[in-house]
C-alpha cells in the first residue's frame, strides 16, 4: 500500500520538530564541550531538515526558531478569544494577511492566560471583556491548521464583554465585525479554523461548559 506524500511530510514534519527540541534541550544542559559540538550538529540538522520539508531557506527556518534559553524546549503558547453577541462571533481582519481571526495572538511572559486574551481583545478590537471559560485547547499539530514548523499549543477562551464599548481596529487589525455562523468571511487559517468558531458557539449554548482538549 502506497504511502500517501502529505501524510508521510506530516510525519517528518513533527519528527524534525522533536529532533530540534532534543537538541536544543542537550545544548542548554550539558557541560561537555564536545557533547556540545555534537547538539550544535544535531540542531542545525533539524533546522536544514525543516527548511526542506517547508521549501523554505535556512534563514527563513532560523528567523522562526530561535533557542530556548530556559532548558527544556516547549511549545510555544498561542491564545484566542471569542466574544458572541446575539450568536454572532467578533472577529478582527488582520493587516498581516487580510483574512479574519478571533483576537488573539502569543502569550506574554509575565501575564495569566486570561490576562493575555483581555489585553489582545482590547488592542485588536477595542472591546473590555473578561476570560470567562477556556472551551479548547489544542495541539496545533494535531488539527488541519497549516503545517508550521514551531510547536504550538493553542487556547481558545470564552469571553463576555464588561463594557459598552465601540468595537475598533488596532494597529494589527484592519476591520472589526461580529459574524453570524452562517456567512463567515475568509479565515486566517493559520490562527483559526472554522470548527474553532463552531465550537465557541457550541460551547455558548451549553450549560455546563466542558473544555476540549487534546
Amino acid at each position: 500500500m502506497r504511502q500517501d506524500p502529505t501524510a508521510m511530510e506530516d510525519i517528518w514534519l513533527a519528527r524534525a520538530k522533536r529532533l530540534l527540541a532534543l537538541a536544543e534541550t542537550g545544548q542548554h544542559f550539558t557541560k561537555d564541550p564536545f557533547d556540545r559540538e555534537r547538539y550544535d550538529e544535531i540542531a542545525q540538522m533539524a533546522r536544514a531538515m525543516l527548511a526542506d520539508l517547508g521549501r523554505v531557506t535556512l534563514s527563513r527556518i532560523d528567523g522562526l526558531i530561535s533557542e530556548h534559553a530556559g532548558g527544556y524546549a516547549t511549545p510555544s503558547i498561542d491564545i484566542r478569544g471569542a466574544l458572541i453577541r446575539d450568536g454572532r462571533i467578533l472577529l478582527v481582519r488582520e493587516r498581516s494577511d487580510g483574512k479574519w481571526a478571533m483576537p488573539g495572538g502569543f502569550a506574554d511572559i509575565g501575564s495569566s492566560p486570561a490576562e493575555n486574551i483581555e489585553r489582545e481583545v482590547w488592542e485588536e478590537a477595542g472591546l473590555r471583556v473578561r476570560a470567562r471559560h477556556l472551551y479548547a485547547l489544542r495541539h496545533k499539530a494535531r488539527h488541519p491548521y497549516p503545517a508550521d514548523a514551531r510547536d504550538f499549543y493553542k487556547l481558545f477562551f470564552l469571553c463576555d464583554e464588561v463594557g459598552a464599548d465601540v468595537p475598533q481596529t488596532g494597529t494589527e487589525t484592519s476591520e472589526v465585525a461580529f459574524f453570524a455562523p452562517d456567512a463567515l468571511p475568509e479565515l486566517s487559517l493559520t490562527r483559526n479554523l472554522q470548527q474553532d468558531i463552531e465550537a465557541a458557539l457550541e460551547a455558548q449554548r451549553s450549560v455546563p461548559v466542558e473544555t476540549y482538549f487534546d
